[in-house]
């Protein structure tokens, strides 16, 4: 395989991403259907999935932690009554080297979670699955669309929060 080279003639360096480790770091199921026998009611599902992210640097160098966090919410269409609660934290340990510092926290909130998802989808699937509930298999999430919207509120936090400054 050949190496790329910059305008310069320089090598461009080899991004190297390696997965060390995955894992549930918090996971919770709450089947409300049963816990208030809610039998008989006309049930039409609602479900909503919010997400969010997390990273942070590990001690040993090139290492990262990045968490995905979901939180499904089915309720009832018909009376608005939640059918059941799941929140699940997955995390993934990676080591990453060659990526330049400035695409360095786009890379951990949007290439790393991409593959996190699938393990992520199939927990779902199966805790409701497993709950009594037909198996949930959600839609993929658009990680990029995601880093933009939080960077935008992050940004327009910032104007609102900036004081005015007058002569």
């Amino acid at each position: 395989m050949a190496e790329e080279t910059g305008a310069n003639g320089a090598q461009a360096p080899q991004v190297r991403m390696q997965v060390l480790a995955q894992y549930i770091r918090d996971m919770s199921f709450e089947n409300v259907v049963v816990q208030k026998g809610l039998a008989g009611v006309e049930v039409q599902p609602d479900v909503q999935v919010a997400v969010s992210l997390d990273a942070r640097k590990r001690s040993v160098e090139n290492q990262y932690d990045v968490i995905t966090k979901f939180k499904v919410t089915s309720k009832n269409k018909t009376n608005a009554e939640t059918l059941f609660l799941l929140e699940l934290e997955y995390g993934g340990t990676f080591l990453i080297d060659g990526v330049p510092e400035d695409q360095l926290h786009p890379f951990l909130l949007i290439e790393c979670p991409r593959l996190l998802f699938p393990f992520v989808r199939r927990i779902i699937s199966d805790v409701t699955r497993d709950g009594g509930f037909p198996p949930l298999n959600i839609d993929n999430v658009d990680f990029l669309a995601l880093y933009r919207q939080e960077i935008a509120r992050r940004q327009a936090a910032q104007t609102e929060a900036a004081p005015l400054v007058t002569n």
